[in-house]
């Protein structure tokens, strides 16, 4: 994998793009990013500055990087940081492996952070000259989330207007105070808006603009559209933007960063079935269960050949192996995912399902060749490489009637009028089946009714308790997608 420029390089592509791609996105100019990250983050209360707190053993300004380089037509990005943090900005640049990235010293203040991050787009080391970029875009480290159509939207209205930028509608009435801390007036909140980043600049605008600002501007200004106006007459075109565009101020918003990353990687999964044909009627049954829990999943028999794309689209595994074990197949698809560097961005999760089998109708057996020992040793090792591995065993146990005689199974159904009716049931040897059924009374007077399971078609009985096998699976499976917990790594749970 390429490993990232040098503080002060950009690749060999600078000042290029590729004109297929540039055509589909309707950009056929070079646009760059500056990403000021030299702030302390006071607010959050953390002694570590916001921009390098982590969540999913990754820290934050990582995520919003990997925003604009899945961008194709952002050609490279600037990142503006603290003198003393150069050092942990360029070792996250080579963890990640981040691409066409820049690193520069920030100054004292914020406006005097991005104006080095502009010049640096267009001078080198030693006053040696690059070929500057058509738009630029300024966006906050610590705003994460931002799609590629409304950076086209402020990218293009830069291009035509000079200067674009974020808006959003206010929260709160905003109020003016007396000295004495009386209330003065308020202002009509429908009259006003949020100034949110991005903003875009025809390069030579912003550059101009900070050229002729003031002193005081630079140690007590923080918009950047206003200097635009002020000092190159450019009156920006503003865009509302959607609720994404939220900046990490406080603690708590790390949290729902981090809330919002889970729900993003836990939108699909993939099965793998090694052929089986009984891991597949599992895998199938899980396809449906799961996708009735927002969930897209694919079933694949192997990841050879075609199926192997899945390495690189899916973050979400499922392994099923019946009776036999096949954990070994795990063991091989954790090597695949690690010469494939697919964890280094996002915890990947790999889900054992074992299903065992039993036509005795007796206790679910452990897996063969003392597994969750085996299990918990390579999860240890895995969740060092960021990969999450869990285990979920399944017994299903086929209802049949053993040399001729019946298996009795009793259910009671409590039935009142006018509601649904509630199963007490019990099972062989009196443990409760995991079976709910409705029955319709034949009269409205009955309070209650005996049924014989052995009565029952065998095909219902055994429909009903592997379809409440599959979704409890399928539940498991989702809440351990989308939870991500690395306390759970190496269990074999009970289904």
């Amino acid at each position: 994998m390429d490993r990232p420029v040098e503080p002060g390089h950009f690749s060999a592509c600078e000042a290029r793009l590729d004109k297929h791609i540039a055509g589909r996105c309707s950009v056929d100019f070079p646009v760059a990013v500056v990403l000021p990250a030299g702030g302390s983050g006071e607010r959050t209360g953390l002694l570590t500055p916001k921009q390098f707190c982590t969540f999913l053993n990754r820290p934050l300004i990582s995520y919003t990087i990997q925003t604009f380089e899945r961008v194709p037509w952002i050609q490279s990005i600037v990142v503006v940081v603290a003198k003393e943090s150069l050092d942990l900005m360029m070792d996250i640049i080579h963890r990640f492996h981040h691409r066409n990235v820049l690193v520069v010293h920030g100054g004292s203040t914020r406006h005097r952070s991005i104006f080095n991050g502009v010049r640096a787009l267009s001078e080198g080391e030693g006053g040696t000259a690059r070929v500057k970029p058509k738009v630029v875009i300024i966006h906050d480290a610590v705003r994460p989330f931002v799609e590629e159509d409304f950076l086209l939207k402020i990218t293009m209205a830069a291009k035509e207007q000079g200067a674009a930028g974020a808006i959003r509608p206010l929260v709160s009435t905003v109020i003016a105070t007396t000295l004495e801390g009386y209330l003065d007036h308020s202002l009509e909140r429908t009259m006003y808006r949020a100034s949110e980043m991005p903003q875009g600049f025809i390069y030579d605008v912003i550059y101009q603009a900070y050229q002729r600002c003031s002193e005081s501007d630079f140690e007590f200004g923080t918009e950047c559209l206003h200097l635009a106006l002020q000092y190159c007459g450019t009156n920006a075109k503003l865009i509302e933007g959607p609720p994404t565009l939220w900046k990490v101020t406080y603690k708590r918003d790390l949290a729902a960063a981090e809330s919002i990353v889970k729900e993003t990687l836990s939108q699909s999964a993939c099965v793998v079935t090694g052929g089986s044909a009984q891991a597949t009627e599992l895998a199938n049954a899980l396809q449906r269960s799961m996708s009735a829990l927002d969930m897209e999943v694919d079933v694949i028999s192997d990841l050879m050949g075609d199926d192997a794309k899945s390495l690189s689209k899916e973050w979400n595994f499922i392994r099923v192996s019946v009776n036999s074990s096949c954990f070994s197949e795990v063991g091989k698809m954790l090597s695949a995912l690690e010469e494939a560097d697919r964890a280094l961005l996002h915890p990947v999760v790999i889900i054992w399902v074992y299903l065992n089998v039993s036509e005795d109708g007796l206790s679910a057996s452990e897996p063969m060749g003392g597994e969750p020992a085996a299990m918990m040793e390579l999860a240890t090792g895995a969740k060092l490489g960021n990969i999450l591995v869990y285990g979920i065993q399944l017994h299903h146990s086929k209802v049949h009637r053993p040399h001729g005689r019946q298996v009795k199974l009793y259910t009671l159904l409590i039935i009142i009028p006018g509601r649904a009716p509630s199963p007490r049931s019990q099972g062989i040897m009196g443990r409760p089946p995991p079976l709910w059924f409705r029955a319709r009374s034949q009269s409205p007077s009955t309070t209650a009714q005996q049924f014989s399971w052995a009565k029952m078609p065998r095909v219902f009985v055994e429909a009903t308790l592997w379809g409440r096998s599959v979704e409890k699976v399928a539940q498991m499976s989702c809440a351990l997608i989308r939870d991500r917990s690395p306390a759970l790594t190496g269990q074999l749970l009970q289904a």
